[in-house]
């Protein structure tokens, strides 16, 4: 198994917004598997890839993981504490805007949200230094808070989509979910996580009904999902992808993504 290296985050204070630069953006590239350790701030973020795909993950009041290849990205809002993994290596961009920028009660929650072409060349295109030296000019800085402008457009025009995984309090269903998270295809029924967990499937399942209000097949539907979105991404062939994740065919597969986001994969992948 490859090793995993885990770094701090790389001085997120200094990248608070201000009332003078209320948006922030960040430039990182992290290799494969690395880990950037949990923390929290007091003020939003965006996260996303221009990349390699990133796993997101936030514990407290919004216990989650999400999957994303560089056309989706993961709102965090202020105070949760979150975690970034690199699944493959990736050139990661952070967004961190202040918490009046985006009122209102959809953007207190986690969320996957689709990154459009002009989003992306907008967050590429802003300053990535907590303060420039020299200082910006008045033309410098007209042209970053016209393209801030453009960057909250976007943001507010930007389809949300039910990706992202619930995970449990519960150690036992916790060392499970982690498990299919790195390796989703390794097992398809529940008998066979059950035995490998130690546990009666009979007892997992009532887990994963009191612990994330779903049934597993329910659940591990969007992990099968999330890694979908990677390997499509990757520009991997849907009969590919099918048997990575352990589908016996392509119209197998085919069926579960229409069933779980009510479209056929060659429309859900085609901005992968």
């Amino acid at each position: 198994m490859a090793s995993r290296t885990s770094i701090p985050a790389l001085s997120p204070a200094r990248y608070a917004p201000t009332p003078e630069r209320p948006l922030r953006a960040k430039a990182r590239r992290l290799e494969h598997l690395t880990d950037i350790q949990p923390h929290r701030h007091d003020w939003a973020q965006l996260v996303f890839s221009m990349t390699g795909a990133v796993r997101v993950s936030t514990e407290g009041i919004q216990t989650a993981t999400y999957i994303v290849p560089p056309s989706r990205a993961v709102w965090i809002p202020p105070g949760i504490v979150h975690a970034v993994t690199a699944i493959e290596r990736c050139d990661l961009r952070t967004v961190y805007l202040g918490a009046e920028l985006l009122p209102g009660a959809a953007w207190q929650a986690g969320r996957v949200l689709e990154v459009s072409p002009l989003l992306r060349e907008l967050v590429a295109a802003l300053p990535g230094e907590p303060d420039p030296q020299p200082a910006e000019t008045p033309d410098e800085s007209e042209r970053r808070q016209g393209i801030e402008r453009l960057v909250l457009a976007e943001l507010r025009r930007a389809r949300p989509l039910a990706l992202g995984v619930a995970l449990p309090q519960d150690t036992r269903l916790r060392r499970l979910c982690e498990a299919m998270l790195r390796e989703p295809g390794r097992h398809a029924g529940l008998e066979e996580w059950a035995l490998e967990a130690g546990a009666s499937p009979r007892t997992l399942s009532r887990l994963f009904r009191e612990q994330l209000g779903t049934s597993f097949a329910q659940w591990r539907s969007q992990v099968l999902l999330a890694h979908a979105l990677t390997l499509a991404a990757r520009g991997r062939p849907m009969s590919h992808i099918a048997a990575e994740l352990g589908y016996a065919s392509a119209s197998a597969f085919t069926a579960m993504v229409t069933r779980t986001v009510g479209m056929p994969p060659s429309r859900f992948f085609a901005a992968a």
